[in-house]
């Protein structure tokens, strides 16, 4: 999500991929992403890591569960590209590298970022003065998620062929649109072409995270709300999975967080690992 008032992506894309870079930085290898464009991009000063939600002792739970599904998705892309699948959407695309990182992979896709207008003029100058430019096949698509009832339309107005299959991925945008939208969201979703595949995180009630990640929770909320984009919606497993299938999805699946942690920490012996409170609903047409 992004602030369409103004040419900068919003606190949540920046915080987002100043994670990605400091997992680089400070967690010791493998890696589960290597992603330090995000920084470039966001330029944050010298003294980023000195930032509270930097903070190795308190936030690398949530550092680490930002590049899990970072990961996840990537990986997502990647076999879907193998697959024959030519197209991908990502809602909500934020501060999101996949093209720059993985041009090999992209370049066989049509991609497109939709997200806020401000702060999709404000990506294309930074990828333009940092020389990566804007290639053929990605393409910045400005929607207003709430406001705007034609995103599909502006999609359409950019090259995307909806009789084609696709994978589409919104994460980290769920919490911050009312359940009237998200619905929406999803039956648009479901007139892709057969075979098509989406990726969604949502945001779980209080009450199913782990005890020692409830705090992170409060405080994530506290700060959403003072920066002006609240959270608005919390979802149960089987309440997703309900709206997708209500929706038209033809197969829908919910994919805990902790499968991401185990796939892609399992064996790590310096005890990082993702916190609780962000599952994805994996859903085909």
């Amino acid at each position: 999500m992004a602030d369409e008032q103004t040419e900068t992506p919003d606190s949540t894309a920046v915080r987002t991929a100043l994670w990605r870079a400091m997992h680089v930085r400070i967690d010791p290898p493998p890696h589960v992403i290597e992603d330090e464009i995000g920084l470039k991009l966001a330029a944050p000063g010298d003294d980023w890591r000195e930032r509270p939600d930097m903070d190795p002792r308190t936030t690398s739970g949530f550092r680490a569960a930002m590049v899990a599904r970072a990961r996840f998705i990537e990986d997502l892309i990647t076999e879907q590209a193998d697959r024959g699948v030519t197209q991908y959407i990502v809602l909500g695309a934020g501060l999101d590298t996949f093209a720059q990182r993985k041009p090999e992979i992209a370049s066989r896709l049509q991609i497109f970022e939709v997200d806020q207008p401000g702060p999709q003029a404000w990506k294309r100058r930074r990828l333009a003065e940092l020389g990566y430019g804007i290639p053929e096949w990605l393409h910045l698509v400005p929607v207003d998620f709430e406001a705007n009832t034609h995103w599909w339309e502006q999609l359409a107005a950019n090259g995307f062929d909806p009789g084609r299959p696709s994978v589409i991925v919104s994460t980290g945008v769920t919490m911050y649109l009312t359940e009237e939208a998200v619905v929406a969201t999803l039956r648009q979703i479901t007139t892709l072409a057969p075979g098509s595949t989406l990726a969604m995180t949502f945001l779980l009630p209080a009450e199913l995270l782990d005890e020692a990640d409830r705090a992170g929770l409060r405080a994530s909320k506290e700060g959403a709300r003072a920066s002006g984009t609240p959270f608005l919606s919390f979802y149960t497993p089987q309440k997703m999975l309900a709206l997708a299938r209500e929706a038209g999805f033809a197969d829908a699946q919910h994919l805990p967080g902790a499968v991401l942690a185990a796939r892609y920490f399992a064996g790590r012996t310096d005890g990082l690992r993702p916190s609780s409170g962000e599952d994805v609903l994996l859903a085909t047409t």
